[in-house]
């Protein structure tokens, strides 16, 4: 064999596994067809959160405005590109640099299979004891006429100059993060969502709070439609939706994909490696392992095993580096995980829905209220403020955490730890926090 294990991806899962699976000896090599980095560092989280950092000011400015904050701000759109290029320019040399210090060799080209052990990168063909599969996810298919005008979070990313008119398709993360960023920069922004309301994943009473941070900022959000096809006319475009017994049409000069994300597993040709898939995702054991080849591993959003999150794509890394080294005993724990929409303000969650808690037969009581009169909230004057909680009968431990408003990006973090570590409402409340911060309303919540 060529190599004791052969990675298909260079971002977080691939480097993670690859650095210990190194450490412990064994060989290793990398493929990637795309510049080192995968898409949290390049085409993702952080090139996404370095746009924020601009818009949030704006939005400050706008709140404090009325309250003793002059003076005119503005996005200059080329600038803060630039400004998000400090960070991701430099990110595939210094992975690629990484991997090599780490004795891991490293490989350019699109990689696929052609036997169980074998793997084919341009015109050179390896082998290895084992392989990861680690190549991240890509834009959901939508089978519509003229879905090739569709630009994606990569494209988004990058935008040399900011379109006046962006429709967004889908109403998921990327569209609720992407109309926040592009509406305080000075577009006209619409979300064509096909279910009843945006953010599906959280609680619908924190989405329609947010709701009125999308209505302030003039993003134009319309549900219950299909897009059925995209128009070209000459530079211009035409979204056509229906839904509900309605047809309508939205005139746009970027139309960006937000339709959500699929494990991107399409050129790997996994039949030729023995590979079994079902409904476009891998067929995997607890130790993340195939099915149907026990060489195969797989990690983060081609796993799709957990939330497709960074912090989720190391977790899974760090239990397929573990059954490698060590032989198949270590299985993936997604137990108070954290996920978070980075829209204006932020909206998060923790652990169980309602819905879902219902679902598993738990005995729990629900505290829910919009705490826009609170001291976090008025500070900055920022009315979209608010929480629900799940609190399990008896035990007392937290089932689920859901906030949306100032600082909840952070305070989430602390219901997580809770619910991973089995704290409970007293261990929380008897807990003393600095005062005044976001945290400090925990006890409140509860």
């Amino acid at each position: 064999m060529d190599y004791d294990l052969a990675v298909i991806g260079t971002g977080t899962a691939a480097m993670v596994c690859a650095m210990r699976v190194a450490k412990a000896g064994k060989s290793v090599a990398v493929i990637d067809e795309k510049p080192f980095g995968g898409t949290c560092a390049l085409r993702g989280c952080d090139p996404k959160k370095m746009l924020v950092a601009g818009v949030e000011v704006i939005d400050a400015k706008r709140r404090m405005a009325p309250h003793g904050v002059v003076g005119d701000v503005r996005i200059d759109w080329p600038e803060l590109i630039d400004f998000k290029r400090s960070f991701t320019d430099p990110v595939p040399e210094k992975h690629e640099q990484r991997y090599k210090e780490g004795g891991i060799a490293t490989l350019h080209g699109t990689a696929s299979f052609s036997g169980p052990n074998r793997l084919r990168v341009g015109e050179r063909e390896l082998t290895a004891s084992n392989f990861l599969i680690a190549t991240g996810a890509k834009p959901r298919r939508l089978d519509i006429p003229g879905e090739e005008h569709l630009v994606d979070n990569e494209d988004f990313l990058s935008l040399a100059v900011l379109p006046k008119r962006i429709v967004l398709v889908g109403g998921g993360y990327i569209a609720a993060e992407f109309a926040h960023i592009a509406a305080r920069a000075g577009a006209k922004v619409t979300v064509v969502q096909r279910g009843p309301r945006m953010l599906t994943g959280f609680e619908p009473e924190l989405v329609e709070w947010l709701m009125d941070a999308f209505d302030r900022i003039g993003v134009y959000v319309e549900t219950g439609l299909n897009v059925a096809a995209i128009e070209q006319r000459g530079d211009d475009y035409v979204v056509h939706a229906e839904g509900d017994g309605r047809a309508m049409q939205f005139d746009a000069d970027l139309v960006v994909h937000a339709a959500g994300r699929v494990p991107a597993l399409d050129r790997l040709d996994l039949d030729a490696a023995g590979i079994a898939t079902e409904n476009g995702r891998l067929s995997l054991n607890d130790f993340l392992q195939s099915e149907s080849n026990s060489a195969v591993y797989a990690a983060g959003d081609a796993a799709s095993n957990g939330p497709m999150l960074t912090p989720v794509s190391s977790h899974d890394a760090k239990v397929v580096a573990a059954n490698l080294i060590e032989g198949n005993h270590k299985k993936p724990d997604y137990t108070g995980v954290p996920s978070v929409a980075f829209t204006l303000p932020p909206l998060a969650r923790v652990g169980l829905s309602e819905e879902e808690a219902n679902e598993e037969g738990r005995s729990f009581e629900v505290k829910c209220g919009r705490a826009s009169d609170w001291f976090t909230a008025r500070r900055v004057d920022e009315p979209v403020y608010g929480y629900k909680t799940l609190v399990e009968d008896g035990s007392g431990k937290i089932l689920g955490a859901h906030l949306v408003g100032p600082h909840a990006d952070e305070v989430i973090n602390i219901f997580g730890l809770a619910i991973r570590h089995g704290l409970t409402v007293e261990d929380l409340k008897t807990t003393m926090f600095a005062y005044p911060t976001g945290a400090s309303d925990i006890g409140y919540m509860l």
